[in-house]
């Protein structure tokens, strides 16, 4: 059966759709196949938003959809199939209050696509604990009770392996298991979701501010993280996540797709090239540097930086749930990696002189509409010991001198002193945190994705519409002319 065809008068749940990721699926299934069924849409109502005006906002009203507004003629013709549903991952039962809701969508259900997630790599650890891990069992949980489910996605990272290096195979991480360098041999789930709930009522005991207790979580998320081998919360939890899920697919009967992408760019093609949402990852240091407000950062100028477009994820998505829900003889569990590091590998030297060359030509501009002149090339530390050497040599002489100004001159430079220290702290955490992708120096095996690649241009006829092969990719027209352009105007505005 054609992959359109497949989800014509299929029921799908999705969460996270206010996300990047799962927008671009959305927008993808109404576009190839107006004749779904219906899309339930799990969204979490704030004290601002119903879950109705963040659906229609967040998600409808964003320029991604404007083709598909057009093809069905108009909004109303796209709210017959869309069914925003107020919950919460993090919740059991998804935190969907309505029984009546909750039957509807077990009784109905075919797919079920888990897409919601945390992203900030030191988000507060009981933030991303509920929402990437035991979000994940939630999911879990209620998708056990589908009675006619066929397919449960959940979309991971490519980098809950860490900082491996050499090829990355598309494996499970079983319950427990942890990571190269973790200073203890079993990550035990349950005690970790304790210790937090423990260090919660330490700080209500001690009256601690909002903030206080977002900065001890978030401080938490990372020490946890490392103890156990991970280099940030995210990636953390994320690992926990698909932990837990497989160990309660032990005891079901539909399909598990795990989905690994790398890191998530602009779109490549659909519905219209250099879309995204936000500064995603390394654009960060894109902007910054385009800002003038970045001259070197740590990374290592021959690490493979494994980025794919985001189309080229979704239409990975939607082929991977067709031909498993449609082949009755494959496999009820499998792995794939999305990325571009071992067919069509883009090192950071070459990423590095496209953004000098890009912003040569087209400079950001300042709040007062001047271009910022680009300067030299950003430039780049090999290795942690070279960016501590830098800082040592070219910041911490010159902060110690503003030291001394303030005990001269009665704190009058104080300001001054107290900003660029927050500045230089900044900047430590921000490489910290980054490392694992601009130091990373593993690649990631496709073999499953490849014999996923080859079926889907075997057995569709119109399999240009779900291309994820990476090998297509003309990188520096592909950033010169797609990408870049598409940060500034989507992300930057």
């Amino acid at each position: 059966m054609e992959i359109a065809q497949y989800f014509e008068d299929k029921t799908v749940f999705i969460s996270g759709v206010t996300g990047f990721l799962a927008k671009l699926f959305l927008e993808k299934i109404l576009r190839i196949q107006p004749k779904v069924k219906k899309i339930f849409l799990l969204i979490r109502a704030t004290s601002e938003k119903s879950v109705e005006q963040r659906l229609h906002d967040e998600v409808l009203s964003v320029e991604l959809f404007r083709i598909v507004k057009k093809d069905l003629d108009s909004n109303a013709g796209l709210l017959e199939k869309v069914v925003p549903i107020p919950g919460d991952v993090s919740l059991e039962n998804l935190g969907i209050i309505e029984s009546r809701v909750r039957e509807e969508i077990w009784r109905d259900v075919d797919i079920i696509v888990n897409s919601a997630a945390t992203t900030k790599f030191d988000e507060r650890y009981d933030v991303a604990l509920g929402i990437n891990a035991m979000g994940g069992m939630h999911v879990q949980h209620f998708a056990a009770k589908c009675c006619k489910l066929e397919m449960l996605l959940h979309v991971s990272t490519a980098y809950i392996h860490g900082m491996r290096d050499g090829l990355i195979l598309e494996q499970p991480i079983h319950m427990g298991e942890t990571l190269p360098g973790a200073k203890i041999s079993y990550l035990d789930i349950n005690m970790e979701t304790k210790i937090v709930e423990k260090k919660l009522r330490e700080l209500q005991a001690l009256n601690a501010t909002q903030k206080e207790v977002t900065w001890v979580m978030k401080e938490m998320g990372i020490d946890r993280a490392k103890l156990h081998g991970w280099p940030n919360t995210y990636a953390f939890t994320k690992a926990m996540g698909e932990m837990m899920i497989l160990e309660e697919m032990k005891r079901k009967d539909y399909k598990l797709i795990i989905l690994r992408p790398t890191i998530i760019t602009t779109t490549y093609k659909e519905p219209f090239p250099g879309w995204i949402e936000g500064l995603r990852t390394l654009d960060a240091l894109f902007a910054a540097y385009g800002k003038g407000k970045l001259s070197f950062f740590v990374v290592d100028p021959q690490s493979i930086l494994d980025m794919i477009p985001g189309d080229m994820v979704v239409n990975a998505m939607v082929a991977a749930i067709a031909r498993h829900s449609n082949d009755e003889v494959s496999p009820d569990f499998v792995i794939y990696h999305v990325g571009s590091s071992r067919r069509n590998p883009i090192n950071a030297h070459h990423l590095q002189s496209l953004v000098y060359q890009y912003l040569r030509k087209k400079p950001l501009h300042d709040n007062r509409g001047k271009p910022i002149k680009a300067g030299a090339e950003l430039q780049f530390l090999s290795s942690m010991n070279s960016f501590h050497k830098y800082i040592e040599i070219h910041y911490l002489p010159y902060l110690k001198i503003l030291k001394l100004l303030n005990v001269i001159f009665c704190d009058k430079f104080k300001t001054s002193y107290t900003n660029s220290r927050q500045a230089l702290d900044y900047l430590m955490r921000l490489v910290e945190l980054y490392k694992p992708y601009t130091l990373f120096q593993g690649i990631f095996d496709d073999t499953n994705t490849e014999g996923l690649r080859i079926t889907t241009r075997e057995y569709n006829s119109n399999a240009d519409m779900f291309g994820f092969d990476p090998k297509c990719i003309q990188w520096e027209e592909y950033f010169l002319i797609t990408h870049f352009p598409g940060i500034v105007k989507h992300a930057l505005k």
